[in-house]
């Protein structure tokens, strides 16, 4: 197990996972959002941020893409803040289901419990819960603010995306609903979809996302704004929960695999925390059957091999600094 790495070495296996794995030809966009079914297939990007805010990266870093389930983790850290992590619990839970992402069934079997924020119907009663309920404008409001200060600059709605997944919503919309009938969501479902929708077609770069990341793993604090965004107390149910179901029915093989807890979206994104030591995150459109980016996993499985990472080890490794100078961006 390592216990330091030089940034000059960090930047080099960025370097090497994209040239392994920047040709793969595996996955394929997702098709059941017209917008994101036309994304070029070869953008491919990773960035990581250290603990000062340097950003080292490698790739379609700066590419804008739509940011979709990762906002999953974003909101939930805005109702955690809000509300405290006892009330989360009681009022949706923090439980993996083991099923796809859209799963209705899931919400059967517990019970008509949403289980996690980190699926679509705890995703939608999470957004439903944003203070203050009833003010769409202001909730939006709420909810943007809250990923720009995470993200550490501004991000912006793709209408089209938010156009294209409006109308194919159906299923959603079908959770919405269900989850009213049980006395699970907290404002007008309609409402609560819309916001739900409007959150997951926002653009970010992986560069954000991997600022995002590094906030949660120092503590709250973002290492590029040096503002501190939410207490230090909440990292760890944030980071519980992205170990528990960041790639839904695969969590269990991933975390097993590598030992980063991750959040991965249809939009191609994956966010990746390793507490206390940096944040990472890549980027790639094509999707394997649960809706996570191929290359990006592959990605960042490498990388975590090369770093000698792993949450479950009792070591953790520091970036130090070294004569070489390295090309932040």
């Amino acid at each position: 197990m390592r216990t330091d790495i030089t940034k000059q070495e960090l930047q080099n296996i960025l370097k090497e996972a994209y040239e392994t794995f920047r040709n793969d030809t595996g996955g394929k966009n997702a098709d059941y959002i017209p917008y994101l079914s036309r994304i070029d297939r070869k953008l491919f990007g990773i960035a990581a941020c250290l603990p000062n805010g340097e950003i080292l990266s490698v790739g379609d870093c700066d590419y804008p893409f739509g940011v979709e389930s990762v906002s999953k983790v974003m909101t939930a850290i805005l109702i955690l803040k809000q509300y405290g992590a006892e009330t989360i619990m009681h009022m949706i839970g923090a439980d993996a289901t083991g099923m796809p992402f859209n799963s209705i069934m899931a919400i059967l079997l517990e019970k008509n419990h949403p289980s996690t924020p980190l699926v679509n119907a705890g995703a939608i009663s999470a957004v439903s819960m944003v203070q203050p309920v009833g003010n769409s404008a202001q909730k939006w409001q709420a909810i943007t603010e809250n990923i720009k200060e995470l993200c550490g600059s501004e991000t912006e709605l793709i209408k089209e995306l938010y156009r294209s997944e409006s109308v194919s919503n159906h299923n959603n919309r079908a959770i919405a609903w269900l989850l009213k009938s049980y006395n699970r969501i907290y404002d007008d479902p309609e409402l609560s979809l819309d916001l739900y929708t409007r959150q997951c077609s926002l653009s970010v770069t992986a560069k954000q996302l991997a600022v995002c990341a590094a906030t949660i793993a120092n503590g709250g604090l973002n290492p590029v704004t040096g503002k501190r965004v939410f207490n230090s107390s909440l990292s760890p149910k944030i980071v519980s929960m992205m170990a528990a179901v960041g790639f839904y029915e695969n969590t269990g093989d991933w975390m097993f695999s590598t030992g980063l807890p991750a959040k991965s979206g249809v939009g191609g994104g994956i966010m990746g925390v390793m507490p206390g030591t940096l944040g990472i995150a890549a980027f790639a459109p094509p999707l394997d059957g649960a809706g996570n980016s191929v290359k990006a996993q592959k990605a960042l499985r490498y990388i975590t091999d090369r770093m000698e990472t792993n949450i479950y080890s009792s070591q953790r490794v520091k970036i130090r600094e070294c004569a070489a100078t390295v090309n932040a961006s």
